[in-house]
């Protein structure tokens, strides 16, 4: 098993793919650590692994929540050995039409919600000598997007503070990588969708931006996600690794 005996915190993981990556990767062995503000997700994730995962509520923007939630962890299991981030929020809008409050919770959760658990689980790492970090950013950060202002401009925030976080803590042993999902079916996928008035036709025309002309799953964006989790992604950091059934080769 790849992640035999490490202990993993994931952000996001009551639902899409923070909750696909947790239940994989304690298939692979690991403790998994859920965090998210959905209790029924958190459980229904935990009822999908068992023993080898805890449930911590709450808001991934709040800094006392992310620290104290790391510290326990690092606490009662005695390591940090990776953090994914997969926690996210999106609303609709132009830079014209999206209210600040709405541009203030995006960055919040995507942006925030990133480097408060970075900064907590960081320090951890460092005196294990080794760790691995992954963000989840977008295919739309890199190839932009209509109508969804606030949520690509966080998302390509968090390539610019991966990179730096993979440059500033590389000599310490950590990793740190981001996935870059295509459309994903996942909550926040229909959500998205569920925005406009007549969903069909975005839903179509998104589904046919892929080369591949599917939304990916979950479970495959996990799959990657374990590779990074992994040592078989020793000598990777600092990359933004695409899973977007060729958004951005099309």
């Amino acid at each position: 098993m790849r992640l035999e005996g490490r202990v993993a915190i994931i952000t996001g993981g009551g639902s899409g793919i923070g909750q696909a990556s947790a239940i994989l990767f304690a298939q692979e062995g690991a403790f998994v650590a859920l965090v998210d503000r959905d209790e029924a997700g958190l459980r229904a994730t935990r009822d999908a692994i068992g023993a080898t995962a805890s449930i911590h509520q709450g808001d991934v923007a709040d800094a006392a929540f992310a620290q104290a939630t790391v510290d326990e962890i690092a606490t009662r299991h005695g390591r940090v050995d990776v953090l994914m981030t997969s926690a996210g929020f999106s609303v609709g809008g132009t830079v014209l039409t999206t209210d600040p409050a709405d541009w203030d919770a995006v960055f919040r959760t995507n942006v925030g919600g990133t480097w408060l658990w970075a900064r907590a689980a960081i320090p951890h790492m460092q005196r294990q000598g080794k760790g691995s970090i992954i963000t989840l950013t977008s295919q739309l950060a890199v190839a932009g997007g209509k109508g969804n202002t606030a949520y690509i401009a966080a998302k390509g925030a968090i390539i610019s503070l991966t990179q730096t976080m993979a440059v500033d803590f590389a000599t310490d042993g950590i990793r740190v990588n981001a996935i870059a999902p295509g459309a994903i079916d996942t909550p926040l996928l229909r959500r998205s969708f569920a925005r406009h008035a007549d969903p069909e036709p975005i839903r179509d025309a998104s589904r046919n931006r892929h080369a591949m002309k599917r939304f990916g799953q979950a479970e495959e964006v996990a799959q990657t996600a374990l590779h990074l989790a992994s040592d078989a992604s020793s000598f990777t950091t600092g990359t933004v690794m695409p899973v977007d059934g060729g958004w951005l080769a099309a």
